[in-house]
């Protein structure tokens, strides 16, 4: 068995370095003809990006047909120049994982003065049946509370369905989510046990969050997928920018970066630090034993040598300390727990464009994730729980791109290495000492495999396949077989987009797990405990893509039938949380999403809407637990009928800007159910002002009414908590030349 373990891991390191195309990109192709629909040939197509000075320039074919390939997310204008015709503009969104199709047709030049026309971004894709949600760097820093460290602000204010309780980001109803960095996946098979931030969402330049509905390039990550296109440079030449910013309870942010570039070479690197004596959800309305801390750094790179390769490289570290809370009599008992998390990866991207219709990317990886929970001295029974997970591996993927077809085949896997120390020591309830301490190493392995085509038969009408073939093994192997079909059908004249998709998923288990003595003793708990499985969904949904009058509204339902549903058991009320599966569990939910055009010249609007049930049924089948479900459905602790966000930013005079977001919930499950808790509405309000070319000043309020409601009271799933309290600080922007 040992010598077959090394071809496997030689195989994993020689794929890493012959991989293919990453995810953050996608495709801008169209074709440029005159008012007779006659090609155009040789028109100078510039594509341009609306955040930067990044740009591109290619000429059409004799068919009046251009493309670009490797296009990173984001929002660009494309000019077309002809002889003998007025210039074009054209404003794109360019999504990940498609091609964005653009239909140019010149005008004949006027004797005296050339015509410039000028759409709207386009922001309806027929290509995707997925739903998408982009998120700007402009949108994040002009959001109330978006900016900080700490926040998850910029998902919950635009992203339907998503909420964060119990410290956890929640979406779709459920947390299981792939964080993707510069288009590449940072595995991470651990549920729920760290609750720091992975990197500052100051260092982001676009978030793009898809919400199910994957190609089988995606993986299986069922509720969420966030793809963070960092900060390259492009943005600045030589220039720095410092950001300070001090608030009640002593909360402290600071971001340094520095950004530069030249026509092939672009950089960008940070350095920040946070503390707040408010950190964590408290389990009282006082907060008590709450302080946090943190720092890190961030680092991006882009280098194109020619036309045909591109470089990109992303590395981030970072380390983030949290008091856990505590109730009043916890508090005079001496009850002094704490966490330590630290979070390290180093992402890179090789692109090469083998010809228009054919590219390659090679994409290795590496992500070290640790935890800490270290329970005081004062604890009656202390705990200590340690993990350390580091990831290595590669995502392969082959792309090619033909006026009907945008095909691909690829390979993601990565080879996982834990070391887990957990601890007790203490009395139990009849005085007898316990002195227990277990440690274990074990080591696992994702392959997957995974074939896709996107057809576009006619202009209207777009077919979606694929199939994702994935082999897990850790204490036990794994197979799953995971097809996805799509179909997306835009409507003649009024621009709708109607789309369907249908697809299964597999989602490994953690690694480390309970048993020795450790085990032992929970069984004489009264606990048990059944070793872990992966996560098997199966999700259909469809909806309708509306553009209206320059809106953008998008609605659709969606059902999602998982077995092994991940969650997690808290221990007593420490911050350590145990993996566990719940045998079936099904989410509904309808969404709808809108977005703006520019309103008045001055003014953009937002809206995220879900209408959502999650319940499950069954028994426990893997993990720790003295839990035993409901012999019917039962709602899961983090069910929540409605959750609704809404909010607008509007420019000022005198260079100023008023934002402001409205979120309501409707409450979540009163213990265990069926009641609910009561609704809850939050207020978050901004104001920021311009001083000269390179200050900026805002003043941020989260929760303005500081409504302390009760977000969740569970027992057996993470506890309880109260939303967070009304925070204000003062936030100081400056930037210069070096």
């Amino acid at each position: 068995m040992k010598l077959c373990k090394v071809p496997c891991c030689v195989a994993l390191i020689v794929l890493g370095f012959i991989s293919a195309r990453a995810s953050v990109f996608g495709d801008v192709k169209g074709a440029v003809v005159d008012p007779q629909q006659r090609p155009i040939a040789a028109a100078r197509v510039t594509l341009s990006s609306r955040s930067s000075a990044f740009a591109r320039t290619v000429d059409t074919d004799n068919a009046g047909e251009f493309s670009f390939r490797a296009v990173a997310i984001g929002e660009y204008v494309i000019a077309v120049e002809a002889n003998g015709f007025a210039k074009s503009t054209t404003a794109v969104t360019v999504l990940s994982d498609r091609a964005t199709v653009v239909a140019v047709q010149l005008r004949i030049a006027p004797v005296s003065q050339q015509v410039t026309v000028t759409s709207p971004p386009g922001r309806v894709d027929s290509n995707a049946a997925t739903p998408v949600t982009l998120i700007s760097r402009e949108q994040i820093a002009t959001a109330p509370g978006a900016d900080r460290t700490n926040s998850l602000a910029m998902i919950t204010n635009f992203v339907p369905g998503s909420y964060v309780t119990h410290n956890q980001l929640h979406i779709r109803g459920g947390h299981q989510v792939t964080w993707m960095v510069d288009g590449i996946a940072l595995p991470n098979t651990n549920i729920a046990d760290t609750v720091g931030p992975q990197f500052d969402p100051k260092d982001i330049d676009y978030l793009e969050v898809q919400r199910g509905g994957y190609t089988a390039e995606y993986g299986d990550r069922t509720y969420g997928v966030f793809n963070v296109v960092p900060r390259n440079g492009f943005e600045r030449n030589r220039e720095a920018e410092l950001l300070v910013s001090y608030g009640n309870f002593n909360q402290t942010n600071a971001h340094l970066s520095f950004a530069s570039h030249t026509r092939r070479f672009a950089y960008y690197a940070s350095v920040n630090a946070n503390r707040s004596d408010y950190g964590l959800e408290t389990p009282v309305r006082d907060v008590l034993h709450d302080q946090n801390n943190g720092a890190g750094g961030f680092a991006s790179l882009i280098f194109n040598p020619n036309t045909k390769d591109q470089f990109r490289l992303v590395t981030a570290l970072r380390r983030d300390f949290f008091q856990v809370p505590n109730a009043e009599k916890a508090q005079r008992d001496g009850i002094r727990d704490v966490e330590s998390e630290r979070d390290a990866f180093i992402n890179f991207n090789w692109v090469r464009t083998v010809s228009s219709r054919l590219m390659l990317a090679v994409s290795p990886f590496y992500h070290d994730n640790r935890a800490s929970f270290t329970g005081g001295a004062a604890d009656p029974l202390s705990a200590r729980d340690d993990r350390s997970s580091q990831y290595g591996g590669a995502q392969i993927v082959l792309s090619s791109l033909t006026n009907k077809h945008d095909a691909k085949v690829g390979f993601y896997g990565f080879i996982q290495h834990d070391s887990a120390l957990f601890a007790l020591k203490g009395v139990d309830d009849k005085g007898d000492p316990i002195d227990i301490r277990h440690q274990q190493n074990p080591r696992g392995r994702l392959l997957a495999v995974f074939a896709e085509d996107q057809f576009k038969p006619v202009s209207w009408l777009t077919l979606s396949g694929g199939l994702r073939i994935t082999h897990f093994h850790s204490g036990q192997s794994e197979n799953a077989i995971s097809p996805r079909l799509a179909v997306s059908i835009r409507l003649p004249r009024v621009g709708v987009v109607l789309h369907g998709f249908y697809g299964r998923y597999y989602q490994p288990p953690p690694l480390s797990t309970v048993s020795g003595p450790l085990l032992q003793f929970a069984l004489a708990e009264g606990f048990d405990f059944i070793p872990l499985r992966g996560e098997r969904d199966e999700e259909y949904q469809f909806g309708a893509t509306l553009p209206v009058k320059g809106w953008t509204i998008d609605g659709g339902y969606f059902h999602t039938r998982a077995r092994n549903f991940f969650d997690h058991d808290a221990l007593g009320n420490s911050n350590i949380f145990l993996p566990l599966t719940i045998e079936r569990v099904l989410v509904r939910a309808f969404e709808l999403a809108a977005q703006s055009p520019e309103l008045f010249h001055h003014a953009h609007f937002h809206l995220a809407y879900s209408r959502q049930r999650v319940q499950g049924q069954g028994s426990i089948t893997g993990g720790l637990t003295d839990f035993s479900p409901p012999a019917d459905l039962f709602f899961l602790d983090h069910d929540q009928r409605h959750t609704l966000s809404g909010g607008f930013t509007v420019d000022l005079p005198a260079r100023s800007y008023f934002s402001a977001n409205v979120n309501y919930g409707s409450g979540f499950l009163d213990g265990d159910g069926p009641q609910h808790l009561r609704a809850h509405t939050t207020l978050d309000l901004s104001y920021g002002k311009r001083l000269g070319e390179d200050w900026l000043i805002a003043l941020h309020t989260v929760n303005v009414t500081n409504n302390r409601y009760l977000l969740d009271n569970s027992n057996t799933f993470g506890g309880t908590h109260f939303a967070e309290p009304r925070q204000i600080y003062l936030e100081l922007k400056y930037r210069f030349h070096y």
